[in-house]
């Protein structure tokens, strides 16, 4: 492919287009892994670029005239099932936008919804996916203050997708973000993975096994908060979310230039996740969790952090799970259960249907 047809004019701007020997979306860019990275920082990124952006954080920290600051987040919510075991849809959108202005620290108070429907989605289900959403919203103490809705033909979406914007006060002083981790954080996780996303799988009956596992999906600004009562100086938080674990560790490396050694006999798997990733192939690691959270903490903090978190329902399994060091940079390493070192990498790819 000539250098020539690596190029796209809009408006009368020529624009390179890295990706063009890949020319149309595959799965694999929607992973979370190396080609969503890619496709973000060849694609997105150039067009789009300023500083605010290109920081790579959950959300965007903004100032008002008068000194205060926001966090604005957005996200697109796309499922199937619509309803599965622990959730839907609906508290999916709320709760993940909610947790990622929290991860910034912030303190969530608004949410803006726009909803796309398919042509003969049944108006019960739409009802229950709002009424979900109403209790969703009540329970993290956000309004959902305005929105819109589009209809396309039938069989151009999976009955409803919905895309959600957050803005959240963040209070005088905290200051997270991935580039801000230092060498001795310690590194919590605030209980088991891939519930939600083995959750779904099985709710989707397609891979013949059934498991009575719930979603995981939840609100954790209340958690948050608590863990800024404990430590005011938390330098990173993540939802590792699509991706998962090793996912958000290898975002949080590669932001802040460190390497990142976690021991693996501290991972929490509950037995229904870990007999389904053996059955299916999966590696926890990397299965979608929708309300847990990662945390970079000063080391001198870790015990009175988790003491906190473990007051908290949300909390009560929290754990270090490791710790940052000055190398490799950019890297995650594990200590094996039996007692070997193994790089965690980004997937390539895409590891398992898309699940959030």
């Amino acid at each position: 492919m000539t250098e020539e047809l690596n190029k796209v004019t809009i408006h009368g701007l020529v624009c390179p287009t890295p990706l063009a020997h890949e020319d149309t979306i595959v799965m694999g860019h929607g992973s979370g892994g190396r080609m969503t990275q890619k496709l973000i920082e060849k694609i997105f990124y150039p067009p789009l670029e300023n500083p605010i952006l290109l920081r790579g954080d959950d959300g965007a920290v903004v100032s008002a005239p008068e000194g205060d600051r926001f966090a604005i987040s957005t996200d697109a919510h796309i499922v199937s099932p619509l309803f599965f075991p622990g959730g839907d849809i609906g508290r999916l959108a709320v709760c993940g936008t909610v947790n990622d202005l929290a991860m910034m620290g912030a303190k969530p108070l608004w949410l803006t919804a726009s909803f796309i429907l398919e042509e003969g989605l049944p108006i019960f289900l739409l009802e229950q996916v709002l009424l979900s959403m109403q209790a969703s919203a009540e329970q993290t103490g956000v309004a959902i203050i305005a929105g819109d809705t589009k209809v396309v033909e039938r069989g151009k979406a999976d009955g409803l997708f919905i895309t959600t914007t957050g803005v959240g006060w963040i209070p005088g002083g905290r200051e997270l973000g991935g580039a801000l981790a230092q060498v001795g954080d310690s590194v919590i996780v605030s209980g088991t993975l891939g519930d939600h996303g083995i959750a779904v799988l099985a709710a989707r009956g397609e891979l013949a096994f059934k498991t009575a596992l719930e979603s995981d999906v939840a609100p954790l600004n209340d958690l948050v908060e608590l863990m800024f009562d404990a430590c005011p100086e938390i330098h990173v938080l993540r939802d590792p979310t699509r991706g998962g674990l090793a996912t958000t560790l290898n975002e949080i490396a590669r932001q802040s230039d460190l390497g990142i050694l976690i021991e693996e006999d501290k991972l929490l798997v509950k037995p229904e996740v870990q007999a389904a990733c053996e059955m299916l192939g999966f590696d926890p690691l990397y299965v979608a969790n929708e309300g847990k959270l990662v945390a970079l903490v000063p080391n001198g903090y870790t015990e009175k952090v988790l003491e906190s978190m473990r007051t908290h329902p949300l909390g009560v399994d929290a754990v270090r799970i490791g710790r940052a060091q000055k190398s490799p940079e950019g890297r995650v390493l594990m200590h094996t259960a039996i007692g070997g070192t193994r790089v965690v990498d980004v997937l390539a790819g895409e590891m398992l249907p898309r699940i959030c």
